[in-house]
């Protein structure tokens, strides 16, 4: 592959210019904007200079700067893991579930532990979906059971037991401290233990969330932002009929 050079874009190609924001714990004053320009500098950004500081209470503060950056990158020594499948429309999918399954297939999703955001669960379960893609509800070869959010690892393990679930669709939004991967992993310690992690198709998504990441957690696939039903549904035919194969 030829080699592709890339920098930040700003006003003009390759000048390199690129947007940064941070809070830190100091209230607003000349110092701490001086004291923020000057951590630019020492992050290598060139020409720094504070365009927006706002007091935030108690003893913090916010900070938008511009600067330049002198680094550039080849695109073409990068290479991404993703799950390799063909993305169907919802009409594909239903029909390849029929075709290959022969019924519904049974997704038990949740958003787990003490992680109490339903965005990114009710975008992909939902029956309205999100962004205008229809959620797993209104695939009529898809049986979706949304368990809400905080819910223990153990309880959502039961259910797919109970439901004889294909799939566990798994949310994490909240990421402070990397508070998901203690909950991912001890999701997937926990089917391992039950002897289900074979059996089951395991999916995680996220606004941190990757491939390469879910894969190392032990999962099947991760998705991220920009994701909907029919990645995840496609994804999870596919990988149900890949395995019927093996």
């Amino acid at each position: 592959m030829a080699e592709q050079w890339i920098k930040p874009y700003g006003d003009t190609q390759d000048d390199g210019r690129v947007q940064l924001s941070f809070t830190l714990p100091v209230a607003l004053d000349e110092v701490s904007k001086e004291g923020a320009r000057r951590l630019a500098l020492a992050m290598g950004l060139d020409e720094p200079a504070v365009v927006h500081a706002e007091d935030m209470g108690q003893g913090f503060s916010f900070y938008v700067l511009y600067g330049q950056s002198k680094h550039r990158i080849d695109l073409s020594t990068i290479q991404v893991a993703k799950p390799e499948f063909e993305v169907l429309d919802k009409d594909g999918v239903n029909a390849l579930i029929a075709e290959r399954m022969g019924r519904k297939m049974v997704v038990v999703g949740a958003c787990i532990e003490t992680d109490a955001h339903t965005v990114g669960i009710d975008a992909i379960m939902n029956m309205k979906g999100y962004n205008g893609h229809k959620g797993l509800e209104s695939y009529h070869e898809v049986r979706a059971i949304n368990m809400g959010a905080q819910v223990d690892s153990e309880e959502l393990v039961a259910r797919a037991i109970e439901e004889q679930a294909d799939v566990i669709l798994v949310s994490q939004v909240v990421t402070q401290k990397n508070i998901h991967l203690d909950n991912l992993t001890r999701l997937s310690d926990i089917l391992e233990a039950e002897g289900l992690r074979e059996r089951i198709i395991l999916v995680v998504g996220g606004p941190r969330i990757s491939h390469e990441l879910a894969k190392e957690l032990g999962y099947d696939a991760g998705f991220g932002p920009k994701s909907y039903a029919e990645d995840v549904a496609s994804f999870a035919i596919n990988e149900w009929i890949k395995r019927k194969a093996a």
